[in-house]
């Protein structure tokens, strides 16, 4: 395509998707954006099952969530400030729901269910690194993976009853 022209096709998408299997965090951004300090981020996220995505918010700075699934297939999830389940649905664009917004101060993840899920994300600028105020406290830290393994297979079974 022309100059300014950034094509999102299957194969930018599988370039990202290998490069997520192959990181230790089980993801991959791939940034849109020139810089971080642009008043709109823009990136791919390649996201494999068992990547921690812990619980959290955007508060100070408030910022809008927003993702498109553009394959593969994830476990959306918010909570309430207790860290209970309050709603979730599954996004899948072979199933018909092909993204969401989160507002503002709403504690959230995902869980990813299908290997070679990449969505499409977009965040106001400037990028600004979540401060522990934002990670939802009543969630594992990451730092035990299978701590965090064990928390996303239970939200899992709590969402879809299996």
């Amino acid at each position: 395509m022309g100059q300014g022209v950034t094509v999102i096709d299957a194969a930018l998408l599988d370039r990202t998707t290998q490069k997520a299997k192959e990181s230790v965090r089980l993801r991959m951004n791939h940034n849109f954006h020139v810089s971080e300090r642009e008043p709109l981020n823009r990136l791919l996220n390649a996201v494999e099952p068992g990547s921690y995505v812990r619980p959290h918010r955007h508060l100070n700075p408030d910022k809008v969530d927003a993702i498109i699934v553009l394959r593969g297939r994830l476990l959306s999830i918010v909570f309430d400030d207790d860290g209970e389940v309050v709603e979730h649905t599954v996004l899948s664009p072979s199933e018909g729901v092909y993204g969401m917004e989160v507002s503002p101060g709403l504690w959230h993840t995902i869980v990813v269910l299908e290997s070679g899920t990449v969505i499409y994300e977009v965040k106001e600028g400037p990028y600004a690194p979540l401060s522990s105020e934002n990670f939802a406290p009543w969630s594992p830290d990451g730092t035990d993976r299978d701590k965090a393994r064990r928390y996303m297979e239970q939200l899992i079974n709590t969402c879809l009853k299996k």
